[in-house]
């Protein structure tokens, strides 16, 4: 499929760290990029995760809470870059942003290329179908025969990529964003979606017509990826979020976008 042009758009937003009329920002003491920022890589397509809100402007989502959160203990001004999926990693290797918050699943390939916190919540693999579709999906490879989508290099391509590995042989359609995967199955252009179970339950809450027809171990974490060697601001974000877990903050955002707390089971 076609890649889409990476277009990068900083968007700064001020976390919740409250200071006395008059008195300056602690600064970073050279932890970040920037003096008093944290600057986070996120590609703001990714709901429940990530996403713009109505005005088309203000990001959104569990991802965005946990950044402000976490700038908010470090008193750091939070500035969100959005990025393109295929070019988020590199982002952090070149020193755009600091890390990424934007749903970045922990694997041992990634852990030899970069820096990690700790796992912040778990996800499982699920695959999606429109109730309209006669196809009926009990295990992974059922697929075989069919179009499938998922959003290209994610784990979902990498759960997908397996498959075929394995002899599974089905139709695959890419896409930059996962939402495009969600609208080519209601326009009828595929019939199975792979994709993560944090992001469906997002849109299966909105679109009554589709649903999960196998869903897998809830076996992925996702974690705050910094580039590698980056020691010192990974040690300060490993200490924050304990205390966000200590003091109920990452429950409360999960209660908040999930409705319950998928979180605390992953917190160390």
């Amino acid at each position: 499929m076609k890649k889409l042009t990476v277009v990068l758009c900083v968007i700064c937003m001020v976390s919740g760290f409250s200071f006395a009329r008059g008195t300056q920002q602690q600064q970073s003491g050279g932890l970040t990029i920037k003096s008093g920022v944290f600057s986070v890589g996120m590609e703001i397509g990714y709901p429940p995760m990530e996403y713009f809100d109505t005005d088309g402007k203000t990001p959104i989502g569990f991802d965005v809470q946990l950044a402000k959160a976490i700038g908010a203990k470090l008193g750091l001004q939070v500035e969100f870059v959005d990025t393109a999926w295929d070019g988020i990693f590199a982002g952090v290797n070149t020193n755009k942003y600091d890390a990424i918050i934007s749903s970045v699943t922990i694997t041992e390939e990634r852990l030899e290329a970069f820096n990690f916190s700790k796992p912040y919540i778990g996800n499982a693999m699920v695959i999606v179908l429109s109730k309209k579709s006669p196809i009926t999906i009990t295990k992974p490879q059922d697929i075989a025969g069919y179009r499938v989508t998922y959003q290209a290099e994610t784990t979902a391509d990498i759960y997908a990529t397996e498959l075929a590995q394995q002899g599974v042989k089905f139709t695959s359609f890419e896409y930059d964003k996962v939402m495009n995967c969600f609208d080519e199955i209601r326009l009828g252009r595929v019939d199975v979606i792979v994709v993560d179970s944090l992001v469906a339950f997002e849109y299966l809450s909105r679109d009554p017509d589709l649903y999960i027809a196998w869903q897998g171990s809830a076996d992925e974490t996702f974690g705050v990826c910094l580039k590698k060697g980056n020691d010192a601001l990974t040690a300060e974000i490993n200490k924050t979020l304990d205390a966000l877990f200590a003091d109920g903050t990452i429950a409360g955002i999960s209660q908040d976008i999930f409705k319950m707390d998928l979180a605390s089971s992953v917190y160390q």
